[in-house]
C-alpha cells in the first residue's frame, strides 16, 4: 500500500470480509452470521470512514468514529465465531481477525486523541 491510507485498509477490509462471507457453508448459522451480520458490519467501517472524513464538528467526528469502533468490533467478535465453529480454516480467518484487531486499535487512538483536543478546546 505504501503510505499509510486508512480508507484504502477499510475498504481491504471490506473486500475480505465479503470474500468470507461468500466463502462460508451455505447452511442457517452461516447465514446468520455471515450474511445477516458479518457483511453489514464489515463494510460499514468504510462507509462510516467517510462520513467522518467530511463531520461537521469534532464532535460530530468522534460520535463516527464511535460507530467505526462498535461495527469493528461486532465483525472481531463474528469472525471470532466463525472461527472457533471452524466454519472456514485458520488460513482464512486468522489474517483478517489480525487485521480487524488492529484497525480497532487504530480507532480507539484516533478516538482517545480527538476525544482529548475537544476537551482542550472547551478549556480554553
Amino acid at each position: 500500500m505504501g503510505k499509510f491510507n486508512l480508507q484504502e485498509r477499510l475498504i481491504d477490509f471490506a473486500v475480505q470480509i465479503i470474500d468470507v462471507v461468500d466463502a462460508l457453508p451455505k447452511n442457517p448459522v452461516c447465514k446468520h452470521l455471515g450474511s445477516n451480520q458479518l457483511l453489514r458490519s464489515g463494510t460499514s467501517p468504510a462507509l462510516n470512514y467517510g462520513e467522518a472524513q467530511s463531520a461537521e464538528s469534532r464532535a460530530d467526528f468522534i460520535h463516527k468514529v464511535k460507530i467505526i469502533l462498535k461495527e469493528l468490533r461486532e465483525s472481531f467478535v463474528c469472525l471470532r465465531i466463525l472461527n472457533r465453529k471452524k466454519y472456514l480454516p485458520e488460513n482464512i480467518l486468522l489474517p483478517i481477525l489480525k487485521e480487524a484487531d488492529e484497525l480497532i486499535a487504530i480507532f480507539v487512538k484516533s478516538y482517545k486523541t480527538a476525544k482529548g483536543n475537544m476537551n482542550s478546546e472547551k478549556r480554553r
